[in-house]
């Protein structure tokens, strides 16, 4: 790779690691430590394609897809359900809202298995339309539609009947 080619990954990873960081500790369902992971694999595994990667109409749109591809892996490999236990970090007052609201809906996306929280996250989070997500997944648009609508009802299970007190 050459120094101008190298200079526009490290562009594009400045401008891109955040949104990806924020994505993955979603998908993570909190677990700011696998989520750095997560992002440091997907960046690497962008920086030695990244010549190719040029060539897609939408880098960014890419990069989740490695992300979320990458996560579903590392899903599947782990032999432990086991999650270490860590603070989340501080955020700025500002994008603070509700404590309780943000850990209420932390623990209950983490309680979701892996494929549900995916297809939660790509869809709702993202803002991706169901061929995206079914793209990003590497399954059908009517998987993701059957998938999302049990994720949000499992999701609703968790949080209780109500959802009317935790609405702002």
């Amino acid at each position: 790779m050459g120094p101008a080619q190298e200079r526009h990954y490290l562009e594009f990873a400045s401008a891109r690691a955040g949104h990806l960081y924020r994505s993955a500790c979603l998908l993570t369902g909190g677990d700011t430590h696998r989520a750095e992971d997560l992002v440091q694999e997907t960046l690497g595994r962008m920086f030695v394609t990244w010549r190719r990667i040029k060539q897609v109409d939408n880098p960014a749109g890419y990069a989740q897809t490695v992300l979320v591809r990458t996560f579903l892996t590392q899903q599947r490999r782990r032999s432990s359900t086991e999650r270490p236990t860590g603070e989340f970090p501080d955020l700025p007052e500002a994008r603070r809202g509700d404590p309780s609201l943000r850990l209420t809906l932390l623990d209950a996306l983490a309680e979701l298995p892996a494929k549900d929280r995916a297809v939660l996250v790509l869809r709702y989070w993202e803002d991706r339309s169901v061929a995206e997500t079914a793209g990003a997944m590497q399954v059908s648009e009517n998987a993701v539609r059957t998938r999302c609508v049990r994720a949000l009802q499992k999701l609703r299970g968790h949080l209780g009947g109500s959802l009317a007190e935790y609405a702002a």
